[in-house]
């Protein structure tokens, strides 16, 4: 612990080598279930294990964009319907006072991602560094998306945290050199046999501020 056990009200001290986080957005920021996975994979024919973003990019470009709509329609269908996960604003709004920056990796759209911080009370797009959505990356599993946010911070990968429910975002954020945590919401891992292994795993905000803020953070 870096507080002082006599105060709740005590301020957090962070790692001196800890500069930013990489939240990922849907399921993570938000609370998990608001997208529709497999009513979204009828709507565009697209296989249960297959990812949508992957499938979707296997069409040509003229099948591409018509796909791409329905994504969007159902992606902007949840996002009026978002909130903000328990204790993700309270986490931002710590990191923020301790001096650490804070972006967002999502493989959600832009509009997507700023129509559902209409539901957040105490947090906008402008209270981060970066956003980076499906429109500026390859998306994640791939490590560009962290790579561009870490550029765009002024922060190198091995000083970011990324952090997301999926293992999509721990797959990205070890591929790019980043530490990683695994949030669970108090679920089973979606982690598969052969994955790198996130360097933590948390049920919940207040347990990545624990570990936010441990010596040695890894």
């Amino acid at each position: 612990m870096t507080r002082n056990p006599e105060s709740k009200d005590a301020p957090w001290r962070f790692r001196h080598d800890l500069k930013g986080v990489l939240f990922d957005f849907d399921g993570t920021l938000t609370r998990p279930g608001t997208l529709d996975f497999p009513a979204i994979k009828r709507a565009l024919g697209c296989p249960p294990e297959r990812p949508i973003l992957e499938y979707i990019g296997q069409h040509p470009p003229g099948q591409r964009a018509s796909l791409v709509a329905v994504l969007d329609k159902h992606e902007m269908q949840a996002a009026a319907c978002a909130r903000p996960n328990g204790g993700a604003e309270s986490c931002l709004r710590t990191l923020k006072e301790g001096g650490v920056l804070v972006g967002i990796l999502t493989r959600n759209s832009l509009q997507s991602v700023r129509k559902s911080f209409q539901a957040f009370q105490t947090t906008t797009p402008l209270d981060f560094a970066t956003i980076v959505t499906r429109e500026d990356a390859a998306p994640k599993p791939h490590p560009e998306g962290v790579w561009i946010a870490a550029r765009a911070m002024h922060i190198p990968p091995e000083r970011l945290v990324v952090i997301g429910d999926y293992r999509f975002d721990i797959i990205a954020g070890k591929r790019a050199g980043a530490k990683t945590i695994l949030l669970t919401n108090g679920k089973d891992s979606t982690m598969a046999d052969g994955d790198p292994a996130p360097d933590h795993v948390c049920a919940s905000f207040e347990e990545v501020l624990e570990v936010l803020s441990a010596e040695p953070l890894i």
